[in-house]
């Protein structure tokens, strides 16, 4: 079987930590690649990131992404349950886990990962906002499921 590529979208959230955990157990398979798509807000550190404010940074392979000074060169959060995980599955399904970080809007740079890194499949989580907030705050997740080019599987977080 040819590999694929599964993303998960990960802002280190509980509910996409479930979404990890449930492309783990239900969807990867060896041989996989998974990809692991952050999306930081413009911010303080704009211009250490300008390089990549269009394409998003280099994919970031897992031994890399391990070293405390790649984390923080790419400004990732510290998340030691997160990375335990990442290391267990690519050890235990036999993955290949990158990850790509995106600066800007959450909503539409998610959607360009979906076709800039021919995606077969995203998953991740939902805040679980009521109706109204949905409405006056916008879901990053409603606006993936409508715009993404591939199956989106979302994972509530209760």
């Amino acid at each position: 079987m040819a590999e694929r590529r599964i993303g998960v979208a990960m802002d280190f959230s509980p509910s996409s930590k479930k979404a990890l955990r449930w492309a783990a157990d239900n969807l990867v398979r060896k041989g996989d690649t998974l990809v692991l798509l952050h999306v930081r807000h413009h911010g303080r550190v704009e211009s250490k990131n300008v390089l990549w404010s269009h394409t998003g940074s280099p994919l970031i392979p897992l031994e890399e992404l391990m070293e405390p000074q790649v984390r923080q060169r790419y400004d990732m959060p510290e998340d030691a349950e997160v990375y335990a995980t990442l290391n267990a599955l690519a050890r235990e399904k036999e993955l290949c886990v990158v990850v790509k970080m995106y600066w800007g809007d959450p909503r539409e740079k998610v959607c360009d990962a979906v076709g800039e890194l021919n995606l077969e499949s995203l998953v991740m989580g939902s805040r679980g906002l009521g109706q109204i907030q949905r409405i006056l705050l916008g879901s990053v997740t409603n606006y993936v499921l409508s715009n993404a080019s591939c199956p989106v599987t979302v994972v509530k977080s209760k």
